[in-house]
């Protein structure tokens, strides 16, 4: 339990400079939390001058004193109780956006081997619904601890002020509660991480369903998904039917002991009022505080569950934020001149996603500034990979990357990345307008040359058809368009970006002829005057390509233009005959 708490200090210490900067705000509702826990001993301690009322010593005063003493108490705790509510709400949501800023500052920055092994639901889960959880929830429980508190403190004075007998019986069993909490806690804490991870699940199922629409319709996807989903659901209600069950039994514990509190208190209280030691306006205001005080006692298992849920949540975002992404730009890095940029070279590459799993080998080749190098061979040769490693998406396992004769570690990461524009086979586009999504590539460029490249990626015919030309939406990822469309975009965007080195990640092979013409097109008019890396799949899109490269198995088989390749009737010249 002390290395909990421990634990539990550390976290707290951690997140504590989210909610620095909403200090005044927090302590304003925890502070205006004290009354309105206080009052509740007010209204309660007045209830022992009904012995005025027994003695016949009732009068007009009094008659009028304490109900508006008690109504006046009441409506003040119920505004203390809004105040504390509306700048406690305020200060966690305030939190809440500054969590999400920092955990999605910490995603966009994120190495690529994170999102290899990072689900969609659990990005919605860990980066999103965390923060609410830990900012919110923390605050409330805090808020509620602060509140609950001062009830308790003002009641027990009120209980020892009527009879410091009952009092200390019904506090003694209290005592009971604390004995299960350790065992419950474990286990409701398993549940908890168990539940969040079958929430992400769930999130994901969604997602995929959402995201590949048409897939699910043109196979007649719908019933695998839904039992695919209803398995996760089914994992879900176990789990909630579990942690209902520690939350039963905990609250059951509870509710065994408030009962044993007023039970010893009633078997007490006539021997007491017999015996003159307590008068009835006393016991009556020692049973309202009584009741006041277990009330929340019994309520308790609803706060423990959520307090763990806030803390675990906590848990997990400063897991994320802790985390160092492994590619960054080094002290003493240089920043690579895109004007000045030399030749790309690989010496003796070696790399692996996976230990003493390597997928390229001793992979070793020089490309001079205005060259174009092509890359072929079977699926899963390694082509994606080689030119993965030159943006620094991954570091190499051996051997070095230099562009200009600087290894790329050794180049700031952010300078590195701007000399180099990039289209893949599946352009990510982001919702908004096609002028949006083009001006990514440079957010300083100006109309001319926003128009050049739209004319240089051969978008004017399909602009022209658009009623808003530029400014047309384009759906979430693009939906709205073709996928030739979707690649002029993309490859308007990399005009420019007017990076010296291009990477072509097999950018015309999920096209159909007529649409490959025109990407083709604009793929040349980007490739003028650039360093360029190919990946390509259909041969027929790189036979100019001043060399190509034949990869198989995480080698180079063979390296040629295209005349020397075929001439020697081997990989390559197999590959390029299958096509024809």
């Amino acid at each position: 339990m002390k290395k909990k708490l421990v634990q539990y200090h550390d976290l707290l210490r951690m997140i504590y400079p989210f909610f620095r900067p909403y200090f005044v705000r927090m302590a304003l509702g925890l502070g205006l939390a004290i009354p309105v826990g206080s009052f509740d001993g007010v209204i309660a301690f007045c209830l022992r001058y009904i012995d005025i009322a027994a003695a016949g010593e009732l009068d007009n005063t009094h008659l009028v004193i304490l109900p508006v003493v008690i109504i006046v108490f009441t409506l003040a705790q119920s505004g203390f109780d809004f105040a504390s509510d509306y700048f406690t709400n305020w200060a966690a949501m305030g939190v809440s956006n500054d969590l999400k800023h920092a955990l999605f500052d910490k995603l966009a920055w994120s190495d690529a081997k994170v999102f290899d092994g990072m689900s969609s639901g659990e990005v919605m889960i860990r980066y999103n619904s965390d923060a609410d959880t830990a900012s919110q929830t923390l605050l409330d429980n805090i808020n509620t601890l602060v509140k609950r508190g001062f009830t308790t403190i003002s009641l027990i004075i009120v209980l020892f002020l009527n009879s410091w007998i009952l009092a200390l019986v019904s506090l003694s069993v209290l005592l009971l509660v604390a004995i299960p909490l350790p065992r419950i806690k474990r286990k409701i804490s398993k549940i908890i991480k168990e539940t969040v991870i079958a929430s992400q699940a769930v999130t994901t199922h969604y997602l995929e369903g959402f995201s590949g629409s048409r897939v699910v319709a043109s196979y007649g996807l719908q019933s695998y998904l839904v039992r695919k989903l209803d398995t996760t659901l089914k994992t879900m209600f176990r789990l909630r039917l579990k942690k209902v069950r520690q939350k039963g039994f905990l609250s059951l514990t509870l509710h065994f002991a408030v009962a044993i509190g007023i039970a010893s208190v009633i078997w007490l209280q006539g021997w007491l009022i017999l015996s003159g030691h307590m008068s009835i306006g006393q016991l009556l205001s020692f049973m309202a505080a009584l009741m006041m005080l277990y009330t929340p006692v019994k309520k308790m298992s609803g706060n423990f569950e959520k307090a763990l849920t806030a803390f675990l949540a906590t848990e997990r975002i400063m897991q994320i934020l802790n985390r160092e992404p492994d590619i960054v730009t080094k002290p003493g890095a240089v920043p690579l001149d895109a004007k000045t940029i030399g030749p790309v070279r690989y010496r003796d590459v070696t790399f692996q996603y996976q230990a003493d799993r390597p997928v390229l080998r001793g992979i070793s080749f020089e490309v001079q500034p205005g060259e174009s190098v092509a890359f072929v061979g079977g699926s899963g040769g390694g082509k994606s990979t080689i030119i993965s490693l030159l943006p620094r998406f991954y570091d190499v396992t051996d051997g070095s990357i230099s562009v200009g004769g600087t290894d790329v570690r050794d180049l700031d990461l952010v300078s590195l990345r701007n000399s180099i524009a990039m289209v893949f086979q599946d352009n990510f586009l982001f919702g908004g307008t096609i002028r949006d999504n083009v001006m990514l590539g440079n957010f300083d460029a100006d109309e001319p040359r926003l128009r050049d490249a739209v004319t240089a990626a051969c978008l004017d015919d399909f602009l022209s058809e658009l009623p808003n030309g530029l400014d047309t939406e384009i759906g979430e990822r693009g939906v709205m368009l073709s996928g030739g469309q979707r690649q002029r975009i993309g490859i308007a965007r990399a005009f420019i970006k007017d990076a010296p080195i291009v990477i072509l990640d097999e950018a015309t092979s999920a096209l159909d002829n007529k649409s490959e013409i025109v990407v083709q097109e604009a793929i040349e008019n980007l490739m003028q005057r650039k360093t360029v890396l190919i990946v390509a799949h259909r041969l027929s899109t790189i036979i100019n390509a001043d060399r190509i490269l034949v990869v198989s198995n995480g080698r180079i088989e063979e390296s040629g233009t295209h005349r020397e390749l075929m001439d020697r009737n081997g990989a390559y010249a197999s590959l390029y005959k299958t096509q024809q």
